[in-house]
């Protein structure tokens, strides 16, 4: 119970820091208020098969809060289901001693540009700008969806660098995973 709890709130505050952009760009993707940062942590202290299933959720809620037009079924699995289930790839490093979130974190977000850079690839390509370096058209996709994620990405790591968020999010693992205070604090 103590597990689906914790999903759902990480699931809701996913949500709501969703929708609080920093910065929003034209054809989709955005940098949000640590959004990324709640189904990455569910992936981190349940594992990679709770993870992914948060992650897929959570791929839902985005695409129900901003469909994709014109609808495909395989544009919504590159970037909502995909992109969003392999946040949950941060499970990985569940058992892992030293900067365990950093490393979940980093993974996390390298697959979901992966997955955000192939939808990029088999759809996104005819919306690419005029005035895009023709010697950089094989790299636009990537360029676009990592621009937003890796900025998102390098926020959120400042922040859980601080030793206060460190130590903070070491008590919330304990309490959520009913596990013991060393390993919280051999995550450091």
């Amino acid at each position: 119970t103590q597990q689906l709890v914790t999903c759902a709130v990480a699931l809701a505050l996913a949500y709501v820091t969703s929708y609080i952009k920093i910065f929003k760009l034209p054809f989709g993707g955005s940098v949000t208020l640590f959004s990324m940062l709640f189904i990455v942590l569910i992936g981190y202290w349940y594992g990679i098969k709770v993870g992914i299933l948060t992650g897929l959720v959570y791929g839902i809620f985005q695409f129900l809060q901003e469909p994709v037009c014109p609808f495909s079924f395989f544009r919504v699995c590159c970037d909502y289901i995909l992109a969003f289930g392999a946040m949950g790839l941060s499970g990985l490093f569940t058992k892992s001693r030293k900067h365990g979130l950093l490393k979940a974190y980093i993974l996390a977000i390298l697959a979901r540009g992966a997955f955000h850079a192939l939808g990029g690839y088999l759809y996104w390509m005819d919306y690419m700008p005029d005035n895009f370096p023709k010697s950089l058209t094989a790299l636009y996709p990537i360029i676009y969806n990592y621009s937003y994620i890796l900025l998102e990405g390098v926020l959120t790591i400042v922040v859980i660098s601080i030793p206060a968020v460190s130590s903070a999010l070491g008590r919330i693992r304990i309490m959520a995973t009913g596990g013991n205070r060393q390993s919280a604090a051999t995550e450091k």
